[in-house]
């Protein structure tokens, strides 16, 4: 099959490929993808590289700091996954998805040179670097996948590394406790440039490394913080010293993404060797937007899906997707969820689908007391979780909380969102949520 890869073959043929071109999914380190790197002369994709880990928050983050930049004037490449609809949603070049020509293309110059198996995720990033590269771009921001130490994106030494979160997840890689996956994200830093930590309860292992290094650490809580005020919110810095560009910022506007990820990233813009205006930081703060974030479907979205259940749109309930996978992302979203229902007179339906390899009981522990009735679906593959072993999960929590359950489960998230459908109204409100396979279906299902 390698030999009859093209340029010109369908991307849809390449990530069947790259799927199964080596013998493990995932495969921890960094020599083979680096050596390949190194060859294809990838590892500076431009001249200001910005990495981006944690457990939650990457994406917002990433989205945010991209559109800071490009509404400053400069040049943009954004890599981050996994992705909900489209491998395309991967790569973004000025805020711009690439053509599947464009990416076969790549994939097959690194097929020609590579020396080495790749996995999937390797793969994939070095071909995000080789476009980024072609493009001559001012600044690439790298998401991590995994971790952090031994994750692909880490083969770039970057200018700036941003820490948006930490909390247990990927454990069989990452290790159990804090201070051990803390260590792994904080591979990401390098000696003497600036480290940005997000997170409010810093793992020791993590500033025990920014220190050896000599990292610029720019922690919240030590060094800024934000807070919300009425209609806006603040951000602050206790430094004082040339490189901060702002002490205090105030009358900030609300966003779509996480305060904590948006402050984070505000943090990062203060250590930026860029020219960047308070008018482009509050105008980026009112457009940023990323899918699958607690978003609220809008009704225009939703037409397809009521034609397809012989509903109008406005006797659909409210509709909120959101991809949170692990206890950190379900608490922010119990926090989201109970502000709403205090608004709310309908029920909470919750369309849930998770992999098995999932902390399923910390996340649907925070939920249990704001979701009316709830449908676990099925994922495929060979991560997926039968829906029935997921409400099986979900009545077992429940007893352990004395708590009780209504609903039932369902073999696709088609079925489950067509149930859930059938017991709402337009006042009630149908969340569908678990994993980016989840929103990903859904959001499948009600446009094609």
């Amino acid at each position: 099959m390698q030999t009859e890869l093209k340029a010109t073959t369908p991307l849809n043929e390449w990530l069947s490929y790259l799927e199964n071109s080596h013998f493990k999914a995932i495969d921890l380190g960094l020599e083979r993808v680096k050596s390949v790197a190194q060859e294809l002369d990838l590892l500076t994709p431009a001249p200001y590289v910005i990495t981006v880990g944690g457990t939650n928050g990457k994406g917002t983050t990433c989205r945010l700091l991209e559109t800071i930049l490009l509404n400053a004037g400069y040049r943009v490449g954004v890599y981050s996954s996994p992705h909900l609809l489209r491998y395309n949603e991967r790569v973004r070049i000025q805020n711009q998805e690439l053509d599947d020509v464009q990416h076969t293309a790549s994939f097959a110059y690194i097929e020609a040179h590579k020396s080495q198996s790749l996995t999937y995720f390797e793969f994939s990033t070095l071909s995000a670097l080789h476009l980024f590269k072609c493009a001559k771009l001012d600044v690439v921001i790298l998401e991590v996948g995994l971790g952090g130490r031994l994750d692909a994106t880490n083969i770039v030494d970057n200018h700036m590394a941003v820490i948006t979160s930490i909390d247990i997840d990927h454990t069989d890689f990452l290790g159990s406790t804090r201070e051990q996956i803390g260590f792994e994200k904080a591979g990401i830093f390098r000696a003497n440039t600036p480290v940005i930590i997000g997170e409010p309860m810093i793992p020791q292992t993590m500033l025990d490394r920014a220190k050896e290094l000599g990292s610029q650490h720019f922690c919240r809580h030590l060094d800024w913080t934000f807070s919300q005020q009425g209609q806006s919110w603040t951000w602050q810095t206790t430094q004082s010293d040339e490189k901060v560009r702002w002490n205090f910022l105030t009358d900030l506007p609300f966003c779509q993404i996480p305060l904590a990820n948006a402050a984070t990233a505000l943090a990062a813009v203060q250590k930026l060797p860029f020219e960047i205006s308070l008018d482009v930081v509050k105008k980026s703060l009112a457009e940023v937007e990323l899918i699958g974030r607690f978003q609220t479907l809008k009704p225009e979205c939703l037409a397809h899906l009521a034609q397809k259940l012989n509903r109008h749109v406005s006797q659909l309930p409210q509709m909120i997707i959101d991809v949170g996978h692990n206890p950190h992302a379900a608490r922010y979203l119990a926090e989201k969820l109970t502000a709403l229902k205090a608004q709310s007179s309908g029920k909470f339906i919750a369309v849930c689908g998770m992999l098995k390899d999932k902390d399923a009981e910390g996340v649907l522990e925070p939920l249990l007391s704001l979701i009316d009735e709830w449908r676990c679906v099925t994922l495929g593959g060979y991560r997926g979780q039968s829906g029935e072993q997921l409400f099986v999960t979900l009545q077992q929590v429940a007893y352990q909380y004395q708590q009780t359950v209504q609903g039932g489960y369902a073999n696709s998230v088609a079925e489950g969102v067509k149930s859930a459908v059938e017991i709402s109204n337009e006042n009630d409100t149908l969340l569908v949520f678990g994993s980016f396979h989840t929103v990903g279906e859904f959001l499948t299902y009600s446009q094609e």
